[in-house]
């Protein structure tokens, strides 16, 4: 690893999304607009105040996937990808440049993203602003290295989509959006409390009630950033130069 490659690949990233202001609405601007989506639906209900915190974790997760993981697809097919790695520029030196690019988006999207939830849709908090948002951006940044792993696998953009019944949608499914999951069966509430989004709506779900201590969404938020560490490892080790 070096981070002088590493800092100038996620220069470049970034350079490259800024000339791109489609991908930057989107990446900053749709989560919150589906959040407050939400919040209009359930606007005479008590609902929003349930389920807010987990669509602060869905709706940026599901962005920084498809973006990410259709963004490194890109660079694979059209040769980029190889001609920079023809050059003193490892994988590890890559998937990180990567993941500290989108991650910066990250923390600007995550920020939005709670500010519009709490400011404009009314979201109320108890726990730590702070805190939560932590949680977001780990939570995003989560999508970012799971779109990495994805696009590693995946040789065209609909390959990339189709990652995402794999990868994403049993994630919402058992997360505990639809169902408390300690109402699913014995199987799939063991396999929800494992994966890593179910961490993320947990932790936001705690702090927006103020229901648990710092300690537990400390522990949610290293879980996050265990899966976030292993994704980027495994997204290392199976990038390919080019697409077949």
């Amino acid at each position: 690893m070096n981070l002088s490659r590493t800092l100038a690949t996620a220069g470049r990233v970034l350079t490259q999304i800024r000339h791109d202001p489609r991908t930057v609405v989107l990446l900053l601007l749709v989560p919150s607009l589906l959040i407050g989506l939400v919040a209009w639906i359930f606007s005479d209900t008590t609902v929003f105040e349930t389920v807010g915190p987990a669509m602060i974790a869905l709706f940026p997760f599901i962005v920084m996937f498809l973006v990410t993981s259709i963004t490194t697809l890109r660079e694979r097919r059209t040769g980029t990808l190889e001609r920079l790695l023809s050059m003193p520029l490892g994988r590890g030196d890559l998937i990180l440049g990567y993941t500290l690019a989108f991650g910066l988006l990250a923390v600007l999207q995550s920020s939005i993203a709670v500010l519009f939830a709490v400011t404009v849709c009314g979201l109320n908090i108890a726990g730590s602003i702070g805190l939560l948002v932590a949680v977001a951006v780990a939570d995003a940044v989560l999508g970012t290295t799971l779109g990495l792993l994805a696009s590693a696998f995946a040789r065209t953009e609909f390959q990339v989509v189709q990652f995402m019944p794999l990868l994403v949608f049993p994630q919402i499914l058992l997360g505990g959006i639809f169902l408390p999951r300690d109402q699913l069966p014995e199987v799939l509430q063991a396999i929800g409390d494992a994966l890593p989004l179910s961490h993320a709506i947990d932790a936001l779900t705690a702090v927006a009630s103020g229901s648990e201590d710092d300690a537990y969404v400390v522990g949610k938020l290293l879980a996050i950033v265990a899966w976030i560490v292993a994704a980027v490892v495994l997204a290392s080790l199976t990038l390919r130069r080019k697409t077949p």
